[in-house]
């Protein structure tokens, strides 16, 4: 079954209102389930095709511990944060430290971070995106904990570019 059919198939449950399809041939079983307003798509295929989707990322970071974010060790914790640029991040996603549970973190409070320099990881749709330093500077804060959701332009990190 090709992808374009698939779709037609999707549509057409969509349209009618069926809960459930269940098409089985030789060479593919195709089950589709919907439930409020989600379709779900499951294949099993006996003889070789052309696979749908790309094949998950290199990178993957299991279970990662949350970490509890880092505070400036300045002494003046209410000093002036308008001082200090954000390193935001570009998409939604989960927010992710280092490259897997086990690696240190690509940068902690104090560490000094040049400009293209990765900071962190955002997964979006199983893609691992490095996020990487607009300034140079040092960090002064971690703004999200490990392994949490983020939203497209949320701050991540606080850097003094002096």
């Amino acid at each position: 079954m090709k992808t374009k059919e698939i779709r037609d198939l999707i549509d057409f449950i969509a349209e009618t209102g069926l809960n459930e399809v269940n098409i089985e041939t030789e060479e593919l079983k195709l089950s589709v389930k919907r439930s409020a307003d989600v379709t779900q798509v499951v294949e099993s295929v006996a003889a070789p095709m052309v696979p749908v989707q790309a094949s998950a990322p290199a990178v993957a970071p299991a279970s990662a511990a949350p970490a509890a974010p880092q505070e400036a060790a300045a002494s003046g914790g209410s000093a002036d944060s308008s001082k200090y640029v954000e390193i935001k991040s570009p998409m939604i996603g989960t927010f992710y430290r280092s490259a897997n549970p086990e690696a240190a973190p690509f940068a902690n409070v104090g560490d000094s971070v040049s400009a293209g320099q990765t900071v962190c990881i955002v997964e979006a749709m199983k893609l691992f995106n490095e996020i990487e330093s607009e300034v140079s500077g040092t960090i002064v804060k971690v703004l999200v904990d490990n392994a949490t959701p983020v939203e497209y332009d949320q701050p991540l990190f606080l850097v003094d570019p002096s």
